[in-house]
């Protein structure tokens, strides 16, 4: 009985514990270059889209049934329509499953921030926050 408590509460401890970290690390953005050794420069074409930003692109990737993806992509839009030459482009994980793997995307939503030359310097998993997403963007003109 009682080791069936200690057990139950381990449990209950450890939960709270991931909870708690994975909480504190979704949406924010973390810098692209420590994960990887070499960074992909991702293009237009590979995206889908009809161009990249001059300044910067946020490149959301989604899945039909996310619901965290909706408030991404108004965040992002918003974000893209206030900051010039800033361009917000949608990609779906499930058409592009080849390019997901490469990028190693494990979740929707995933944010990556590219430059003007198409790298990635930042991503974030689940909603990004938007003054981290702000001050991101304003780092890389200083860059």
């Amino acid at each position: 009985m009682v080791l069936g408590v200690v057990v139950v509460a381990a449990v209950l401890v450890a939960a709270t514990c991931f909870g708690l970290v994975r909480a504190r690390r979704l949406g924010r953005m973390r810098d692209a270059r420590s994960q990887q050794s070499e960074q992909p420069r991702l293009t237009a074409e590979q995206l889908r889209a009809d161009s990249l930003g001059e300044h910067a692109a946020l490149v959301q990737f989604s899945s039909a049934f996310c619901r965290p993806c909706v408030a991404t992509r108004h965040l992002l839009d918003d974000v893209a329509g206030k900051v010039p030459g800033v361009r917000h482009v949608e990609v779906d994980a499930e058409s592009h499953l080849e390019l997901v793997r490469t990028l190693g995307i494990a979740s929707t939503p995933t944010t990556l921030l590219l430059d003007s030359g198409g790298v990635v310097r930042r991503r974030a998993v689940g909603v990004p926050r938007r003054h981290e997403v702000l001050a991101a963007l304003a780092d890389l003109e200083t860059t």
